[in-house]
């Protein structure tokens, strides 16, 4: 079979060389806040405390954001007030579960959302307790 050689119909565009030799600028990406509330997470307990999978380790709780709750998008976090203490094997849990804990996704996304909801009432109380949220006619001490 006879090869012949492909031919351009039209011309290439020609590039200059003014844009070629500029030095790359790295993206400027902003770092995440450490807010009071954030901070507050240091040396509690997981308010998760996800059956079979909760650490227990208070040196491993960070303020974790449950993000399937809504209010958030893609690069987004949601509020700090749909976050919840944490250990990071139940923060684990929550945002990428391995494929033997979701093989019954119905029951796993019960779960999940069982133990948010008891985690969110559970952590927000804390946060009362330390003055951090105030709650208008409600004394810290009586939130514990």
């Amino acid at each position: 079979m006879k090869q012949t050689p492909l031919k351009r119909k039209t011309a290439l565009r020609q590039v200059s060389d003014k844009g070629l030799n500029k030095a790359r600028v790295p993206i400027k990406r902003s770092r995440t806040k450490s807010t009071p509330v954030r901070q507050s997470a240091a040396g509690e307990g997981c308010a998760l405390q996800v059956a079979r999978v909760c650490s227990g380790r208070p040196e491993t709780v960070v303020l974790a954001h449950l993000r399937w709750l809504g209010d958030c998008g893609a690069g987004m976090k949601p509020t700090d007030l749909q976050a919840v203490y944490a250990c990071s094997e139940c923060n684990r849990w929550t945002d990428s579960p391995t494929p033997a804990e979701t093989a019954d996704r119905l029951q796993y996304e019960a779960d999940r959302n069982f133990y948010a909801l008891r985690a969110i009432v559970r952590t927000q109380l804390r946060m009362v307790a330390k003055g951090i949220i105030t709650v208008k006619g409600m004394r810290p001490a009586e939130a514990i």
